[in-house]
């Protein structure tokens, strides 16, 4: 459940289009989330799985798959931005996002072209454009915020990348009178699904990797003391059946953040008595574990990239299928 008290915000990360218009809005209305996220993994999966784009794929024959999916999506997009509009209004986040075509992300010019064509064609002010966090993403993530549109800087796997979004966040922030928000998304659970068989060979305790360096980042945001940006931890599913379902909220829940997760995990967390916050975790306890991963062979660093590199090749393999399923 969102916890105004606590300034913590539960988002749902999925969006398929009966689902928006039927139980979504019965989500916010109940205070379980007030924002939702997208990416085009979601889409892809939504897309392909579900009758609902039937007919408005009929009226888009002739369209290219690009026009085809951004017609689609745009239209999911706004349908929850309506939804969310109450919570914006009240000051309670009310943030979806989109993510900008993954084949951008050493494209800055392209990356804020797509974006601010599509927050002008949802025509919601509580839209939010995902950027990838990378050398190109920086700079248009500050001219975005500049220009008034909300961004979620997103597949952010170390502290430096948390940096450099930081940095460009309050650049635009301060070029822009008005009111923009910024989210710093940082990837949790790929962490122990790469690393926990070796740390477990090893003696160390799994499945606190990620959510270590995720409270490492959320200190840096927090020590940024930006009102207006905050962590969002994301990949925060569970995969398979070692960990109780709602553990990567539980063990992140902390002030001024926000949590994305997919529905199964929100339903698990909702149901839970544990809720009270993890955050902060003291910077010797975080340094004493990457110290003594360090000795086991593993650099965190290189991790971190590795991650990165994952992501958004399989960000850009989610969105070439789909595209192709378009065509």
């Amino acid at each position: 459940m969102v916890d105004k008290t606590l300034g913590f915000s539960l988002w749902l990360d999925f969006v398929e289009r009966d689902y928006l218009k039927e139980a979504f809005p019965l989500l916010i209305e109940k205070g379980v989330i007030n924002g939702a996220t997208s990416n085009p993994s979601i889409f892809a999966s939504a897309i392909s799985s579900s009758p609902a784009y039937r007919e408005q794929l009929l009226s888009l024959q002739g369209k290219s798959p690009k026009e085809k999916y951004e017609a689609l999506a745009i239209t999911d997009i706004r349908t929850a931005a309506q939804a969310l509009r109450g919570c914006y209004d009240a000051g309670n986040d009310g943030y979806i996002s989109i993510e900008v075509d993954p084949f951008l992300s050493n494209d800055t010019a392209g990356t804020i072209a797509e974006g601010e064509r599509l927050f002008a064609a949802i025509g919601e002010p509580n839209v939010m454009v995902k950027v990838p966090a990378t050398e190109a993403g920086y700079e248009a993530m500050q001219r975005l915020m500049g220009k008034g549109i909300s961004v979620n800087a997103t597949l952010i796997f170390s502290s430096e990348q948390a940096e450099r979004c930081l940095d460009a966040m309050q650049k635009g922030t301060e070029a822009f009178s008005g009111k923009v928000q910024g989210v710093l998304s940082v990837f949790v659970s790929r962490f122990d699904r790469l690393l926990d068989a070796k740390l477990l060979a090893a003696g160390t305790e799994p499945s606190r990797t990620g959510i270590l360096n995720a409270a490492r980042i959320y200190a840096l945001v927090e020590r940024a003391a930006m009102p207006n940006i905050r962590t969002l931890f994301a990949s925060t599913g569970v995969k398979g059946d070692t960990l109780p379902a709602a553990y990567y909220i539980q063990e992140l829940l902390a002030a001024h953040s926000v949590n994305t997760a997919p529905l199964a995990t929100i339903e698990a967390y909702v149901e839970s008595p544990i809720k009270e916050p993890k955050l902060p975790i003291t910077e010797g306890e975080i340094e004493a574990y990457f110290s003594q991963l360090e000795q086991e062979g593993i650099d965190i660093n290189e991790t971190s990239l590795s991650l990165l590199q994952d992501g958004l090749s399989a960000f850009e393999q989610a969105f070439e299928e789909m595209l192709k399923q378009l065509g």
